[in-house]
């Protein structure tokens, strides 16, 4: 038998007072919608602290149990302070936990494919949720910039954790 799936969000800013941000609070609506086919999920956000307190992981599990998620059901990894080293911790959560299930990723549009790719080198078994819908305000010069950005992180990215693994430290 295979463990429920990890719902895996990446984390996106704090705002001031602890708020989320919209793209914070799209990608755990993402989780949580995608999460109502799976009730015995285990949701994993991940996410360190940013400009603002607290951690993102802590206000994205703070919405989860708005969600009626229960804590039981929420791992939260509040170090990750990049896409790279939320993988890495992440990875070491569920390894430590004996996860054997699937993977799932709730991010933006833009950022699906790098963490599933970088999910996948790390040797866990992701798939991609829905995204979140792209609100009707994106500026869409701002949208390129997070999609262009993206390119060059990739490869970048995947070309660490390969190293990483190569000596043995991944």
């Amino acid at each position: 038998m295979t463990d429920p799936p990890a719902i895996v969000i990446f984390g996106a800013a704090v705002r001031a007072g602890g708020k989320p941000s919209g793209a914070l609070r799209m990608r755990v609506e993402a989780a949580l919608k995608f999460g109502a086919d799976h009730p015995d999920a285990l949701y994993v956000p991940t996410g360190g602290m940013g400009a603002h307190p607290p951690a993102e992981a802590d206000v994205m599990a703070a919405l989860l149990a708005e969600g009626g998620i229960a804590p039981a059901s929420i791992l939260v990894e509040p170090t990750g302070t990049d896409t790279l080293s939320s993988v890495l911790a992440v990875r070491r959560l569920l390894l430590e936990r004996g996860h054997r299930g699937p993977v799932f990723v709730a991010t933006s549009a833009y950022h699906l494919p790098r963490c599933v790719a970088l999910l996948r080198l790390a040797g866990l078994p992701a798939r991609a949720c829905p995204p979140p819908p792209r609100p009707a305000s994106a500026y869409w010069r701002k949208r390129w910039y997070w999609r262009l950005r993206e390119l060059p992180a990739l490869p970048w990215d995947a070309a660490v954790l390969l190293g990483m693994k190569i000596i043995g430290r991944a």
